[in-house]
């Protein structure tokens, strides 16, 4: 049987509608002396990124536990804290194919919303990449205080959607999420770069 048409689309920020560029993080390691890809290391444990994702930490808390971590790399308190305070600065860069695409999909009367795991940091960096007007909803998990894959977060993000899960269709870069939406009921597409676009609108049929 075939699924319904599609009339929302959720995406993911990062990797895909924000990316990164690691040699930002690599430059600070140099700069500190510090081990290639050791802040997204420590920063990416699980027993510090969990909380922040749910909420029951902030974006500030975390950094401070990276900053803690860091410490016996570099010797000195106040130095690992300019390290992750330096790495912080910069927030990441827009996909400009992306945004393109959600602005086409928003044209055609097909809300989008922005389905990710963040922190309390996330409407910040919105305002800053210029995006807060290009989305019709945001879903950050530290707000619902469930992450994705959990079918919660998706059950959170349909609603804010107003749309049935049937009728919504997932956009991520992460296995995992992919098939957490789709047992939450959502159809759903691993990204994995703009070469999927055609599929997409295809997909969608707008």
């Amino acid at each position: 049987m075939s699924r319904e048409r599609a009339t929302a689309l959720l995406v993911d920020f990062d990797g895909v509608l924000r990316h990164w560029d690691p040699a930002v993080a690599a430059g600070v390691e140099r700069e500190y002396g510090l081990t290639e890809g050791v802040l997204g290391e420590i920063a990416m444990s699980w027993g510090l990124l969990q909380p922040v994702l749910t909420g029951r930490v902030s974006h500030a808390e975390w950094m401070s536990s990276v900053a803690d971590a860091l410490t016996p790399s570099v010797g000195d308190p106040e130095r690992a804290r300019a390290a992750v305070d330096q790495w912080q600065r910069y927030r990441g860069e827009v996909d400009p194919d992306v945004l393109a695409f959600v602005r086409e999909v928003r044209a055609a009367g097909i809300r989008v919303g922005l389905g990710t795991n963040a922190t309390d940091q996330l409407d910040a960096d919105l305002a800053a990449l210029g995006l807060t007007d290009e989305l019709d909803v945001v879903v950050n998990s530290s707000v619902v205080g469930v992450h994705k894959p959990a079918k919660e977060y998706f059950q959170a993000a349909c609603e804010a959607l107003a749309t049935p899960p049937a009728r919504v269709f997932f956009v991520d870069d992460e296995d995992r999420a992919v098939a957490g939406a789709r047992v939450a009921g959502l159809s759903a597409h691993r990204w994995s770069g703009p070469a999927d676009l055609r599929y997409l609108r295809a997909a969608l049929a707008y």
